[in-house]
């Protein structure tokens, strides 16, 4: 299609966001401060709490038709412009070459309202800097903008763009992977929700339903039973509740998952109430991570992680939109980590150990962590009349540190496969980073009094993208070095002496 000559930024006009968020941001306000006005209405005592809790809740109101009023916005071949407030005028500007990322959300009532909620990156990952936001427009213009800033596409007068044929998915959510979400324990933030607000409901008796029949019956019936029994019961208990809030949170963060690659981007989008569409750049993606918890890895499953630049990642994977697949079989993470890297090489390669002397340091940490608890156990049954079950039980830690220090160990390791860095740890969670070599900017050795005694070091490749640096732990000094050398020729030429 024929491209139109290029505006300057007095002539692009001043759009403001889609009337329809009149209808969202007054109800959002007004559930914001629901609680106040509930305190206002029902606990006031002076006789007028419903007429200052209707004054409450006009002002709510009319903070969120102020927010469509004063909000206006402009998109330049430069740059990106954002004006917004009353009393204090604020005014945003993103130039477009630093737009690392376009992220859009939409909650239950912007989607039946059919609108969106964009946030306009540059990749910093500054605590609190959110981007540009727009919240809201509306779907077809939301996307049309992202499309526009990412993709550098062109659109008509009429505001309709040249759509390419939608390409196949790389990975779409299959309802079995669901069996997985209650290995992620992301039920247990809502478990401790729960439990402090029954905690502040309960405490002082101040809500009388500690005296309701049923509830007395299901306490005294409790207290009544063994200490040894009840704790069995507590804990199948929560275990149970732990796992249903955790499959239905797994539900609602990744239904309608689907990865995509398409123009030379990487498209994902999930969530079943509130949808979120991520799209990440190939030419800033630097590798990719697979993660197996624990408990995760114990039924088989893994996730899949971008490492690129321009996405945050400081609030975890699931809000930081690095997700490349959700828990799912291992399997389908090492075949989606091999198509968006283009190469099955370093998701294969088998990593190569570093040697008995960090199988030692590992068994050595488990053991003295171990004998410190037991002592400090068996001392307080010495000197302070403690019973002796804590520090005889505290004995199992020796066996128990001695598996762990051994899966450490065997998840340890390195390699250089396809140009890229294969960095693989942990036994909590075991990881394993690919990382590009042309994204390492720099190198850290660092070696502290044991590991020089051993003759190793922590080497850790600096870059811009994911986490900022990757490390890998206990590997030989020698090796350490010839590595980084073989990673990035020349990049550690001025500081090698050759002999």
């Amino acid at each position: 299609m024929t491209s139109l000559p290029a505006r300057t930024e007095t002539e692009v006009a001043w759009n403001r966001l889609s009337p329809k968020m009149l209808a969202v941001h007054p109800v959002q306000e007004a559930i914001r401060f629901l609680p106040v006005l509930v305190g206002v209405v029902f606990i006031g005592n002076d006789g007028r709490g419903h007429v200052w809790g209707l004054a409450g809740l006009a002002l709510a109101v009319a903070a969120g038709l102020l927010r469509w009023f004063t909000t206006t916005y402009q998109v330049t071949p430069t740059h990106v412009q954002v004006r917004r407030g009353l009393l204090r005028r604020r005014e945003l500007s993103v130039p477009r070459d630093r737009i690392r990322s376009v992220d859009l959300t939409s909650h239950p009532m912007q989607r039946v309202l059919g609108l969106s909620r964009v946030v306009i990156g540059t990749g910093r990952s500054d605590r609190g800097d959110e981007g540009v936001t727009l919240d809201a427009l509306s779907t077809a213009d939301a996307a049309r903008l992202r499309r526009e800033l990412l993709y550098r596409s062109t659109v008509d007068a009429a505001g309709i763009e040249d759509v390419t044929t939608p390409a196949p998915a790389i990975a779409t959510l299959s309802p079995s992977w669901i069996r997985f979400g209650p290995f992620t324990l992301s039920g247990i933030a809502t478990i401790g929700v729960v439990v402090a607000t029954a905690a502040d409901a309960f405490r002082g008796d101040r809500t009388g339903l500690a005296g309701f029949g049923l509830l007395r019956s299901l306490v005294s019936g409790l207290a009544a039973q063994p200490v040894a029994l009840l704790l069995a019961e507590v804990a199948v208990g929560a275990a149970i509740v732990v796992a249903v809030l955790s499959a239905i949170a797994y539900v609602l963060a990744f239904w309608n998952f689907r990865l995509v690659r398409q123009e030379g981007t990487l498209h994902v989008t999930r969530g079943l109430l509130t949808t979120r569409s991520t799209t990440i750049e190939l030419r800033r993606l630097r590798g990719a991570e697979i993660s197996e918890p624990l408990l995760l890895r114990a039924v088989g499953g893994a996730r899949c992680l971008a490492i690129t630049t321009g996405l945050r990642v400081g609030r975890g994977a699931e809000h930081g939109g690095s997700v490349l697949l959700p828990p799912a079989p291992v399997a389908e993470a090492e075949r989606v980590a091999s198509e968006v890297l283009s190469d099955p090489a370093p998701v294969t390669a088998r990593p190569r150990r570093h040697g008995p002397r960090a199988r030692l340091r590992r068994h050595v940490r488990t053991v003295a962590f171990a004998a410190l608890v037991t002592g400090a156990l068996a001392g307080a049954w010495l000197t302070a009349a403690w019973p002796a079950w804590p520090w005889l039980g505290a004995l199992a830690l020796f066996p128990a540190g001695v598996v762990l220090a051994e899966d450490r160990y065997r998840n340890l390791g390195h390699a250089l496969s396809g140009g890229r860095l294969v960095f693989r740890h942990g036994s909590l969670v075991r990881r394993r980073y690919m990382l590009a070599g042309e994204g390492v900017i720099g190198w850290t050795f660092r070696r502290t009094f044991f590991q020089r005694r051993a003759g190793l070091a922590t080497l850790t490749a600096t870059t811009a993208a994911g986490h900022q640096h990757y490390s890998t732990m206990d590997i030989p000094v020698e090796r350490a070095v010839e590595l980084a050398e073989a990673a990035t020729p020349g990049l550690l030429e001025p500081f090698l002496i050759r002999r």
